[in-house]
């Protein structure tokens, strides 16, 4: 198989595709044959060495995929031999053959393409897990997302439609404004222009939102702590503010975590405001809730209520090309990588 190693720690060129033999399936586990993968900003981190979850390089990375099951260890049904699925891995998932076990590789309807289904699981499972088993949202409530032109952000909007009378409010540059609106944002915000705290307030005069979807981490997270309304909710989903683009600052980092806020359960009772964590890495072991979550975003898709925008495609080849990418905050929706020919 070939797969996309980080031979070191640094920037995207110590990405390699590499060689190995098959990896074989176990009882309960199905090996597949790969067809596309999706590239998230964890496998970024991971690269950098800012993602404490990583294995140590030189490894494979990758949480998501889709293709054909090729293979079936011992105590799985033979006839899941030929099913197009979509695959939930942890670490390495960036291969053209991958072994999960049998709960994790999810059937996908013949109208859904590779590259929608690999588009899936991080992101919409994300945005899904947060916005309805979390926090719970329903109508007549508002929504500030983050990043909300990249592939969380976009799974945001595009669920928040599914629910009568949510209010959106989004983070990204001005370039990419039309994309947000065109994916449901109701109102883009440009960050690098003006102070989103402001604009938000502004917009609700002063009244804020009921709930904070917030990827960045450090001062962030008290900036969204402060735009909650009473009973409003804060979820923090990662720490993307440890990123300075193309190297690896621990100094940088060091600096973005003193600035995390401290919660403490009597300024929370008191304000009458959550916060929440979200790490959908150390959810693997909950099988059903996730597979359940899964299963609900692949019928959402099938009923035409969500689909993934592709804004990158790379071969593996040019994985480096593909993380810069991310890395660089170039790209509008998910990122895929494909095996070459």
């Amino acid at each position: 198989m070939r797969a996309i190693w980080i031979r070191k720690h640094g920037g995207p060129e110590v990405l390699e595709v590499r060689e190995t033999p098959d990896p074989e399936p176990g009882p309960g586990e199905v090996k597949i044959r790969v067809s596309a993968v999706g590239l998230n900003f964890a496998e970024v981190m991971a690269r950098q060495g800012l993602y404490p979850d990583a294995p140590k390089p030189p490894c494979v990375v990758g949480y998501e995929g889709a293709g054909v099951i090729e293979e079936v260890g011992s105590g799985v049904d033979p006839a899941r031999v030929g099913a197009r699925v979509l695959y939930m891995s942890q670490f390495g998932g960036h291969a053209d053959a991958v072994v999960t076990s049998e709960a994790q590789a999810i059937d996908i309807p013949d109208a859904m393409s590779f590259e929608d289904a690999a588009a899936m699981p991080v992101t919409y499972l994300t945005a899904y897990h947060m916005l309805f088993h979390i926090a719970r949202i329903r109508s007549g409530e508002s929504v500030l997302i983050h990043m909300a032109a990249g592939g969380v952000g976009t799974a945001v909007l595009q669920l928040c439609r599914t629910v009568d009378g949510v209010t959106t409010y989004g983070t990204a540059s001005g370039k990419k404004h039309d994309y947000v609106r065109e994916h449901g944002c109701d109102h883009p915000i440009d960050y690098r222009t003006g102070d989103y705290v402001a604009e938000v307030k502004k917009l609700t005069g002063g009244r804020g939102v009921d709930l904070v979807l917030d990827p960045l981490g450090g001062a962030d997270w008290k900036k969204g702590y402060g735009l909650l309304k009473p009973t409003g909710m804060l979820i923090a989903f990662g720490l993307a503010n440890a990123n300075v683009g193309g190297k690896r600052s621990i100094i940088h980092t060091l600096g973005q975590l003193a600035r995390v806020p401290k919660f403490s359960p009597m300024k929370l009772m008191d304000d009458n405001r959550t916060v929440s964590g979200v790490n959908m890495g150390h959810l693997f072991g909950e099988v059903e809730l996730v597979t359940g979550e899964i299963r609900s975003v692949v019928k959402l898709y099938a009923e035409g209520k969500v689909k993934p925008h592709i804004g990158g495609r790379f071969p593996f080849s040019r994985a480096a090309d593909a993380h810069a990418e991310l890395e660089y905050g170039r790209n509008q929706g998910k990122v895929i990588l494909t095996p070459d020919p």
